[in-house]
């Protein structure tokens, strides 16, 4: 299955079984924006949950926050945003549309990705049983070539983005040929940068007209450093960690999820001592690619991708890229962003924004190390991750979402195995007992199959059946998800299972 199929494929599963809705859909909805789902929101608070718990519950020198989405609009011009949050555009002359330029050239490097694909799939259908991927991968002239080429652009567009050398971006596009989508045309304009910020108004008796939706989450940490740092007696070094919503004029949308208008981050800003940032830097770099892998993330779909050139404000940065079906992106940034937002709010706002040193009588404006997720990619992730089809012993196949099962929407399904002789009452009775834990799935519909079926698709790790043998022996029958192995169990012996094998424990002990 090509990248692209695959990616279709989950596109579709996260709308047929609940998890992502187009916003607005009865209205032909709206580019770039998506609603979470019974199922979708389920999982995401979930995700959302073990980056708090690992975060601010596992740490005893972080803390948590929540800021206010609409700031004094001088914040964005301290932080840089009014004058250089942009991304590359361009425009075709002749069909008058407008591209993000880096996007272009990704799309480019997909149709490539395409011809991989088919030349994998005609070897497949060649060599049989004998096909061996990885070796045609690295064997076939064709096909390294074509690797090459990707990897090429690949290195030369990320060389120019972190650079900011516009006209290299335009000179690559003119290289490789790319047309409108539209036109057909290759009349393309230079590469301009383009502001995301959304603007807003607020009402004149209030002072300030012009408010901005928030770009980033970041910045409401640090104009509130003081206020933690004093009321929570905290000492260097410290983190403050957020989760929220950021908003961002993303002129073209593409990718589901990976890019949108209004997304939700999860950021820790880490306060450290001028000189030791290094430390604190590595020691977080390896700690969260930690975590990611804690999350059941194979090894090799995570990689680092350290920045060839760094923003002004930063001393080091790296990002933790996943391999998502159209390709290595990126999911997570670490930065070590040195006194830059501090010193900029002091700056603009006229308020000291320093740590008193007790040991050494000195006050220091501290430095900072940064840890960004985005939380909407981090879903996409898992569902990428998780999501397979299984062909049986009988032929048959199977999808099952196997994230890990503190994540998983619903922890248990109580199923009757049929509608009457007292089977639901029995079944009721163990959901109310069960239901004060765990999130509980309860359904009576359709053949046990098909429910076993449904159960999968949406990753309920444990489905309990309750038939007419556990009326006479108090028991029922407890099947596993990945496994679909089927046991007996007691149900005075259910909740202590659950409680074991469904705990943050088992999840927050690998990171």
């Amino acid at each position: 299955m090509s990248g692209e199929e695959q990616f279709k494929k989950i596109i579709s599963h996260c709308k047929e079984y609940g998890f992502i809705f187009p916003s607005s859909e009865i209205y032909e909805g709206l580019a770039a924006v998506y609603d979470y789902g019974q199922n979708g929101v389920e999982l995401k608070n979930n995700l959302r949950l073990f980056w708090w718990k690992s975060m601010v519950q596992m740490h005893q020198n972080i803390v948590g926050l929540d800021s206010a989405i609409f700031m004094h609009p001088k914040v964005w011009k301290a932080s840089g945003h009014v004058d250089g949050f942009s991304d590359p555009m361009i425009d075709n002359k002749d069909s008058k549309k407008r591209y993000r330029a880096d996007v272009l050239i990704e799309d480019y490097q997909g149709k490539i990705t395409a011809k991989i694909d088919k030349e994998v799939a005609k070897a497949k259908e060649r060599f049989g049983e004998k096909f061996n991927l990885d070796e045609f991968l690295t064997t076939n002239e064709r096909v390294v070539n074509y690797t090459k080429e990707i990897t090429r652009i690949d290195e030369v567009l990320k060389a120019a983005l972190e650079m900011g050398e516009l006209s290299k971006i335009k000179s690559l596009i003119e290289e490789l040929e790319i047309v409108c989508p539209i036109s057909g045309s290759k009349n393309w304009t230079e590469v301009r940068q383009f502001n995301l910020m959304y603007s807003t108004q607020m009402t004149a008796t209030d002072g300030e007209s012009e408010l901005y939706l928030r770009p980033e989450t970041a910045q409401g940490i640090f104009v509130n450093f003081l206020n933690v740092q004093k009321s929570g007696r905290m000492k260097i070094p410290f983190g403050i960690a957020q989760t929220g919503k950021a908003f961002r004029n993303e002129i073209v949308a593409r990718q589901f999820i990976m890019r949108m208008k209004e997304f939700e981050q999860m950021e820790m800003q880490f306060f450290v001592k001028p000189g030791t940032e290094m430390h604190w830097y590595s020691y977080w770099k390896q700690n969260r690619m930690k975590w990611h892998q804690a999350l059941g993330t194979h090894d090799q779909n995570l990689k680092y991708h350290d920045h060839l050139k760094l923003a002004h404000y930063a001393n080091a940065a790296v990002d933790i890229e996943y391999k998502f079906p159209f390709g290595f992106k990126e999911v997570e940034g670490i930065h070590s962003r040195t006194d830059f937002d501090l010193g900029k709010h002091q700056e603009f706002s006229g308020k000291k924004l320093q740590y008193f040193d007790a040991e050494t009588n000195q006050n220091f404006t501290p430095y900072v190390v940064e840890t960004s997720i985005g939380l909407d990619r981090l879903f996409l992730l898992q569902m990428c991750e998780n999501l397979v089809e299984e062909t049986l012993e009988n032929g048959e196949t199977r999808t099952v979402l196997k994230v890990n099962p503190v994540l998983a929407p619903y922890k248990v399904a109580i199923l009757p195995l049929v509608k009457k002789d007292g089977l639901p009452e029995m079944a009721e009775k163990i959901y109310n007992d069960l239901k004060f834990d765990f999130n509980c799935f309860y359904e009576e519909k359709d053949t046990i199959g098909k429910r076993y079926r449904r159960q999968d698709a949406i990753g309920t790790p444990f489905c309990v059946t309750i038939d007419y043998d556990s009326l006479e022996d108090q028991s029922i029958t407890l099947r596993y998800r990945d496994s679909m192995e089927q046991k007996r169990i007691k149900i005075e012996e259910l909740h202590r299972f659950l409680s074991h094998e469904i705990s943050w424990k088992n999840l927050l002990d690998k990171v």
